[in-house]
């Protein structure tokens, strides 16, 4: 399958879910108050003590590491496009040959371009914010993350949404297709000597 097909028929649909589901969620929770994270609504309780749904501002990444830090909005608004650049340079080397590194590079895209639009835009759309001028606005930026499930004998997983999944998915594929890689890089050079 060709990179574009790929796009189209699973990163634009991902990408759409994603951004669907945190204007949802921005539209249903209320903004947590200036300065904090997290919407003070009552969570939505989709499955009671194991899958919520709640409104969280992450200015930083995995984990929230960053959040309420100077240096946070600008350095996760650089590192994306740095990241959709090399995904170029590789995938015009030839790097992502096989299907499984193809769709991850997909899934990567789109939770690249999910959580890229959040940072370049909701910073805008902040109540608290609206009288600020566009700098400030741009470096309010953050990441509308909705999904909190209590893992057994780990407690509540940090939220997450759509295009943080994406993104952890096309890790293991790539670690994955890295593995297939190799294990057929042995089996030539075994067969060619």
């Amino acid at each position: 399958m060709t990179l574009p097909k790929l796009l189209l028929f699973l990163t634009l649909p991902l990408y759409i879910l994603d951004q669907a589901t945190k204007a949802w969620t921005v539209g249903y929770f209320s903004e947590p108050p200036p300065g904090g994270f997290a919407s003070h609504d009552m969570p939505w309780m989709i499955i009671p003590d194991v899958f919520h749904w709640i409104r969280v501002h992450n200015q930083g990444v995995a984990f929230g590491l960053g959040n309420g830090t100077s240096w946070a909005p600008i350095v996760f608004l650089i590192v994306p496009i740095i990241a959709l650049v090399m995904i170029r340079i590789f995938w015009k080397k030839g790097v992502f040959d096989h299907l499984l590194s193809k769709i991850a590079v997909s899934l990567l895209v789109c939770g690249i371009f999910g959580n890229l639009t959040d940072r370049l835009v909701q910073g805008f759309l902040l109540e608290h914010s609206k009288d600020s001028g566009f700098w400030e606005r741009l470096a309010n930026g953050y990441v509308v993350d909705f999904v909190a499930v209590n893992l057994p004998l780990y407690g509540w997983w940090p939220t997450f949404n759509v295009a943080d999944s994406c993104i952890c998915i096309a890790a293991v594929l790539l670690f994955i297709g890295g593995i297939f890689d190799e294990k057929a890089k042995a089996a030539a050079e075994k067969k060619a000597a």
